[in-house]
Parts: structure tokens; C-alpha cells; sequence
């Protein structure tokens, strides 16, 4: 098994235990696509989890995850957003970026 493959199960042996799946048939759990692997790592992991997200993907992979499915959420999960901005992706204004990339999103769905 290749070292990709060895942390890609490792995670999504994690996320189980974490009982982040609770609405997927249990069947299905093997094949998740890998923006969903990134989303639940991102959400439901810790720092040294996510960190093994970045030897699997490449960064942009990883943020365009993030900006997509995490960021347009807004308030709800502002403070992770923030934190993410700041420790993993270097946005120097975070609160000014996630409103920027929350509009952004937001306008891409009414054009």
C-alpha cells in the first residue's frame, strides 16, 4: 500500500471513530471522493491529521475544499474558518478574506 493510500485510510478510520459518517450506508464509506475525505478531516480532525491531508494533496487541492464547502458557511463555523485562514493557508486579514471569499461564493450562485 502506497504511503498516500497507507494516510488516506488512516484518516478515514478516524473520521469513523468520530462517527462522521452517521448518514452514509456503511458500504459507501470505502469509496468517499477525496473533497469529502478533505471537508471531514478539516472539520471533525485535529492539527496533526490535517497535516497529513498536506503530504496527500497538493495545497491549492486543499484550499479550493475548504474555500468551497467550509468558508460559504459562514458564522457557523467562522472561528474554525478563521483559524484555518491564518494557520494553514497564511491569509495575513483573515475576517477581511472570509467575507470576501463568502460573497464571492454567495455571487457565483446568483449569476
Amino acid at each position: 500500500m502506497a504511503v498516500a493510500d497507507a494516510i488516506k485510510q488512516d484518516l478515514l478510520e478516524k473520521l469513523k471513530h468520530e462517527h462522521c459518517f452517521w448518514s452514509f450506508n456503511e458500504d459507501s464509506i470505502k469509496n468517499i471522493p477525496d473533497n469529502i475525505l478533505i471537508e471531514k478531516t478539516l472539520l471533525h480532525l485535529d492539527l496533526d491529521d490535517i497535516k497529513q491531508l498536506f503530504q496527500v494533496y497538493p495545497f491549492a487541492r486543499i484550499k479550493k475544499v475548504w474555500l468551497e464547502s467550509l468558508v460559504p458557511q459562514g458564522d457557523y463555523l467562522y472561528t474554525l474558518n478563521r483559524f484555518l485562514a491564518w494557520y494553514y493557508f497564511k491569509v495575513k486579514k483573515p475576517d477581511v478574506y472570509l467575507k470576501s471569499m463568502e460573497t464571492r461564493h454567495f455571487n457565483k450562485l446568483i449569476q
